[in-house]
């Protein structure tokens, strides 16, 4: 099996043996109804809730992703989604506990909850084909992708997708075996053991010789590169990356000012959603949604990261790399274009070629791929044993993905869709039968995407992003404001498909500008369809507002009518709790990289920060009884 050694396979077998294990523990419980599949019973603690979370948002294309993003712009190319911490933390003070307190099965749901009439009916069944099945296959494909890539890398004399078929099966039948209360508990297993595993590659290849651990990063590459914020407009790197590192702007604003409210985006939904909803509906209680989800967004964005950002620094110091291709045509246009074709057909395997061919390959491939960077360190450097590690993190990240993209997106199409609109009556044995088969038809649909549909990871994050802007304004309001209705979210989800082409190949525009015409189209034409259709009727607005209550200014006119019931109050401070969240995070965040770096003044000031914004949110929830 190439470079692995009978430890690697032992540390791999044993891996799987304790995923089945747990799998199969659940099984029993996971089949007793769809409550106890789809929500785990709504009994998870919040350390396993925001453990399963963080798993689920940790995938097999995330290292590369990051590693991608630096090597092109530097650490602070981590921007594209870091400007989420903003939304992530709304969601932790001013959704978690709504979601929480609805007790429906799934966000899609909401619909039928919030709005009435068959224009809530029609967007409930569609939202659950299109979430459940397009949107999701889409992901999965991204994350099938980036499996496929590493599969490439580490097994170069397989079949790497046939590889990915082989896994996702296996993922399948555990998934389907046990619900969400066995996935939880697995992918919080695998969160921990992927997260010790990164660390470990890290800690090796930093302290390479080649390397010369922190002090030799901070001196063999460029201060831009290692520089936490961005540098606006384009910045000469030389040194061992070449080129320069851009960002407008305008692209800064879009990522900054727009994006994280703006956009719907798989684990980052404006207001909540997806599968963090799912998570946030499955906790104990209202405390424990809202400390799940707090819990997720501090590790999700201050505690994982940096292992893969120290990896991807160490690769540009180690490994052999241009930042633009025109450099590799101009400097042998006739060895460029066979490794272009190589390339293309992934073929090298099958093909007999020179030292100076594979050398030059790999700088191309390290220059139009640089996430590829990330495994190719972990086959160079790593020993017998710490290689399957690795190898393992990589299955547990991917199978955490697929795993909760599978049980999410069939709770969709079978409460929402299979049980709303086609078998009304069936018994909880059924629908957990049906929910099986429904993961089953998911899983063909997202490989025949993966295999013919998807070309690149990247292109289609920016497709979901850019599909889905101007909906994130009416996904947050709906909860506080009552004149939304169906067809307010009917319009922002349809808008952006027809300003997008438009601006694309109309106007010659890219990501993330395409994110100023589409918010403001979409978002001139919900509130134009808000006021010209009828408002949800106030038989569905009381029901609503007894069961969930927000509270607020936008409400007034319905809860003037319910003098009984206590509305939500305390607002100054969730939002106050909200600014301190964002400090929490992002002085984590800055003071763990800053130790790292050994700035230790700075760290100390920044983990100061971060502990003194914590302890008085914690003091703030306890005044409101949380």
């Amino acid at each position: 099996m190439g470079q692995l050694q009978f430890l690697d396979i032992a540390v791999i077998v044993g891996f799987f043996l304790v995923i089945f294990g747990i799998a199969a523990y659940y099984s029993k419980k996971g089949s007793k109804n769809t409550d106890e599949f789809f929500l785990s019973g709504r009994n998870l603690p919040w350390y396993i809730a925001g453990t399963a979370m963080v798993a689920t948002t940790f995938a097999a294309d995330t290292p590369l992703a990051v590693t991608e993003l630096v090597a092109k712009n530097g650490i602070a190319g981590n921007w594209m989604w870091w400007n989420l911490i903003i939304g992530g933390v709304l969601t932790v003070f001013f959704f978690a506990r709504l979601w929480r307190r609805a007790e429906i099965v799934t966000d899609v749901e909401f619909a039928e909850f919030r709005y009435s009439g068959k224009a809530a009916a029609a967007l409930r069944g569609f939202r659950a084909l299109y979430l459940g099945l397009l949107m999701n296959a889409i992901v999965m494909g991204w994350v099938n992708k980036a499996m496929e890539k590493i599969f490439r890398t580490v097994f170069p004399g397989f079949d790497a997708f046939l590889l990915v078929v082989i896994l996702v099966i296996i993922i399948t039948i555990y998934a389907s075996a046990s619900g969400l209360v066995g996935t939880s508990r697995t992918d919080s297993f695998q969160f921990v053991f992927a997260m010790v595993g990164c660390i470990v590659l890290a800690i090796i290849v930093v302290q390479l010789p080649e390397v010369g651990g922190m002090v030799g990063i901070q001196s063999k590459l460029s201060p831009y590169v290692i520089d936490f914020l961005p540098r606006i407009g384009e910045v000469e790197v030389g040194s061992v990356t070449s080129g320069v590192l851009a960002l407008s702007i305008g692209a800064f604003i879009a990522h900054m000012g727009i994006q994280w409210w703006a956009s719907w985006y798989p684990g980052a939904d404006p207001g909540g959603g997806g599968y963090i909803a799912q998570r946030m509906m499955s906790a104990k209680n209202e405390k424990h949604s809202l400390f799940a989800t707090l819990w997720f967004t501090v590790a999700h964005f201050a505690l994982r990261p940096w292992p893969w950002i120290l990896v991807a620094l160490a690769a540009l110091v180690i490994l052999p790399r241009e930042q633009n291709p025109e450099i590799l045509l101009k400097e042998n246009p006739a060895l460029y274009q066979q490794v272009v074709q190589v390339h293309q057909t992934q073929s090298i395997t099958e093909t007999v070629r020179s030292q100076e061919f594979l050398d030059f390959y790999d700088r191309y491939e390290n220059t139009v791929d640089p996430g590829i960077m990330y495994p190719k360190l972990m086959l160079k450097y790593l020993p017998a044993g710490l290689l399957g590690m690795l190898i393992a993190v990589f299955l547990a990240a991917y199978m955490s993905t697929i795993a909760s993209q599978l049980n999410w997106g069939t709770s969709y199409i079978i409460n929402d869709f299979y049980r709303r609109f086609l078998v009304k009556t069936g018994t909880d044995k059924h629908y957990v039968l049906a929910s099986r088969i429904s993961m089953f038809i998911v899983v063909i649909f997202a490989l025949v995407v993966t295999k013919y549909f998807l070309t690149t990871i990247s292109g289609a994050w920016e497709f979901i992003l850019a599909a889905s802007a101007g909906t994130g304004t009416v996904l947050i309001l709906r909860w506080f404001w009552w004149r939304i209705n169906a067809w307010s979210e009917i319009a922002a989800m349809v808008t952006p498909f027809v300003i997008l082409p438009i601006v694309t190949y109309g106007y010659d525009m890219t990501f993330p500008f395409t994110l100023y015409p589409i918010v403001a189209g979409t978002s001139i034409v919900w509130l134009a369809v808000t006021f010209l259709t009828k408002p949800t009727d106030e038989k569905t607005l009381f029901a609503f507002y007894r069961k969930v209550h927000p509270g607020g200014i936008g409400w007034k006119m319905i809860s003037d009518k319910l003098p009984d019931v206590k509305s939500d109050s305390g607002f100054g401070l969730m939002f106050l709790n909200w600014f301190l969240g964002v400090i929490l995070i992002y002085a984590s965040l800055f003071g763990i990289g800053k130790l790292l770096f050994g700035d230790y003044l700075l760290a100390a000031t920044f983990i100061l920060l971060a502990i003194i914004s914590g302890a008085t949110i914690y003091r703030n929830l306890g005044k409101q009884g949380l």
